[in-house]
This record gives C-alpha cells, structure tokens and sequence, in this order.
C-alpha cells in the first residue's frame, strides 16, 4: 500500500484516479491547484505524486521543478498527466523538471496502475 497525491483542478477526473488507486489498496489524498500540492508534501510526503501539468496558482513544471529541487522531497516520484499528447518541448522540458513518468488524459486504467505502480517497487500493490 503506497500513499499517493492526487493534484488536478478537474473533479471528475481526480474521482476516476482516486477510485482505480484505492482500489489497487493505496491511500489517496488530493490537492486541487499547485500552492496546496506543495503545501500537502510539506505535511506529509507521498509515496508518488500524480500530478497535472495545467493547475491554477502554480503550475505542474513548477510544483516538479520545485520538489525536485528539495533534497527533504527529490526522491518523491512524479507522474505527470496532461489533457494533450505532449509535444517533444513539454515532454523535455517535464523531463528537465525532474518528472519520472507521463500519462495522457483520457488515460487507460491499466497504463495509470502500471506507471504509478512501477515507481514503487518497494511498495506491494494491492491485488
């Protein structure tokens, strides 16, 4: 079981993750906008972080370059979603921010488990 940070602006779509994740057996928290993300791992620190790249007040790049940046919070993985296949500048530039995995919105249930999941290999996911 992993705790995971859900941060997405968009309802329907944190509800989607927050069911296929609990439902793998991990603990799920939320932010809705970048400043509150930060303001959650200062708290307590995720396992990994699923993180959207368009949030309002502090965008995803951002919230990644800035944990990345942390030694208390560069080892936290980040999987980042976007609601658009990614350009090669996102894709470098999320990679320049330190961002561990993509995944593209509307996501497959299965390709969301496997790229949180895989990031965890000390962590036992649920079955």
């Amino acid at each position: 079981m992993a705790r995971i940070l859900v941060v997405d602006d968009e309802p329907d779509i944190v509800r989607v993750v927050v069911r296929i994740m609990e439902a793998r057996g991990h603990v799920v928290r939320c932010a809705r906008d970048g400043i509150e993300a930060l303001e959650r791992i200062a708290a307590e620190p995720p396992d990994v972080l699923i993180l959207d790249l368009n949030l309002p007040r502090l965008d995803g790049f951002e919230v990644c370059r800035r944990i990345k940046s942390d030694p208390a919070t560069r080892h936290i993985p980040v999987v980042m979603m976007t609601a658009a296949y990614v350009s090669v500048d996102d894709a470098r530039r999320g990679a320049d921010t330190g961002a561990d995995e993509y995944v593209i919105k509307p996501f497959l249930r299965d390709v969301l488990i496997h790229n949180v999941e895989r990031l965890l290999p000390a962590v036992a996911p649920a079955r």
